[in-house]
This record gives structure tokens, sequence and C-alpha cells, in this order.
């Protein structure tokens, strides 16, 4: 495991991504109660279309358990290197977190032809210490969100409230982030994932907008395979770029995955 900020806070940004090729985080329906696993391998982890891992592979992984009355319960985990790469070098050697685990929990249900899907989620950073990060006066990075989601045939739109601090921006309760996306079954295993995205943060200028075109691939016994195009609007190296490395985070780039789920 993703996975925006003032204009000093500038690889903050990498956690506000579309993660296309890194796998859903959200729990499965199911007809019956049940629980699975899944294991994953991206060659860059991007969430709402930054970076999260400076351009290198990450694994990831999590386990679901669904309900027949339609709740589930989550947890999902990546390696990271956003957090580390947010210091400056006076800094950087207090500043860690090399993990991204999510929790999330919610209730799934139809209504009118409609499937419907709403939930809480929390990003915890174990050990983080970006409120070490004086320089730039940032906050621990853990963030709560709560979601809606409605899905109309292939199409899904869903909305992501934060009520926490946005993944170390000061003040930010409140941030916003709209989903867009289809899902075309194109037969023999292949399925088609338009996206479109725009997250803003509250008290800040630096919204952005993030599309991706993902196909994939399922080969059969819980194996498939995931290619991203991805690109984001976000304004460059100068505003999104890491401290200590000087990678464009915001870079349009391809992604390519594949997970195990048993």
């Amino acid at each position: 495991m993703e996975k925006t900020m003032n204009i000093k806070s500038k690889l903050l940004l990498a956690l506000l991504a579309t993660s296309s090729a890194a796998f859903a985080q959200t729990a499965p329906a199911a007809p019956e109660s049940a629980i699975a696993y899944n294991v994953g391998l991206v060659s860059e982890y991007r969430y709402r279309g930054i970076a999260q891992t400076k351009g290198d592979p990450a694994l990831q992984g999590g386990v679901d358990y669904t309900d027949a009355s339609g709740f589930y319960l989550g947890a999902w985990g990546s390696t990271i290197k956003w957090i580390k790469d947010s210091a400056h070098s006076s800094t950087s050697a207090q500043t860690k977190g090399p993990v991204e685990l999510d929790l999330y929990g919610g209730y799934k249900f139809e209504a009118a032809g409609i499937a419907y899907d709403v939930g809480y989620l929390r990003y915890q950073y174990v050990g983080n210490t970006l409120n070490q990060n004086t320089t730039d006066k940032l906050v621990n990075a853990n963030t709560d969100e709560v979601y809606g989601a409605a899905t109309y045939g292939v199409t899904t739109l869903k909305y992501s409230y934060a009520f926490s601090d946005l993944f170390g921006n000061p003040n930010s309760k409140g941030s916003v982030y709209w989903d867009l996306s289809a899902t075309y079954d194109l037969g023999d295993g292949y399925s088609l994932v338009p996206h479109a995205g725009h997250q803003t943060v509250k008290n800040n200028t630096n919204g952005y907008t993030d599309i991706a075109l993902t196909l994939n691939k399922d080969f059969g016994e819980g194996l498939v395979g995931t290619v991203s195009a991805i690109s984001t609007n976000g304004k460059g190296k100068s505003a999104l770029a890491s401290y200590l490395t000087s990678y464009d985070t915001a870079k349009s780039t391809v992604v390519v995955g594949v997970k195990y789920s048993f």
C-alpha cells in the first residue's frame, strides 16, 4: 500500500493519488459470509494519481470479511516512501513511516436497482513522525475518511470526506475526493476501467484532477494482472517533488501489477 498540500508541503500530494493498478481497498460484495485474503506487487504505488513509492515497486496485501447481511470489515497494507521523502535534509532522520495500513468497514445494499456502499476508512501510517517536520509545519499523517458510493449499471460514483486533517496537511479537515469510474467486461477475463477523480483540500488551493485507464486480466485461480495509464493535472515537479530525490510524484506513468486472492 497510494499512496495536494500547501506550497511548503511538496511531497504530501504523494498521498493523494489514484492507485488504479494498486488494488481496491474496499471489501467486495459477497452473497454469503466469507473471509478472503490477497497479496500483490505493483511496479509503483499510486494513490489518487500521485506516487507513494518514488517510482519504486510496492508490496501489498490485505484481508476482507464480508457478511451475508451486507456488512464488511477489512485491512489492507502497502510499503510506501513518501513520508520519509517529505522531510528536508535537516529533518529526514526524524521523519519516518514506511508502511501504510488501511482499516475499513461499511455496509453494502441495493435499492431501486442501484447498489450502495457506505463506510469508514482509516489510513494508519505506522509509526509515522511526519509532525516532526517542523520546517513545513506538518501534522501527523494518519487520516480518517467516511465515504459513500452508488453503482448503476457499469458506472460508480464515490464521495470521500475527511473528518481529520488530510495526510499531514494542517487545518484540512473537510477535504473531499470525488471518484467516477466504470467497469466494462471485454470477455475472456479482460475488463477495462476508466477513472476520473478530483481532490480538494480544505483551506488550500492545491486541488487537482487525476485520470486513469486500467486493463485487468483475470487469469483464473485467484490471479489477476493489471496495466494502468495514470495522469494528473498537478502543477509539476517544482510543486510536487520529493525534497530528497527531486522525483516528480505527479508525472504521467504506466503502472503494472499482479494480485493473488485466496
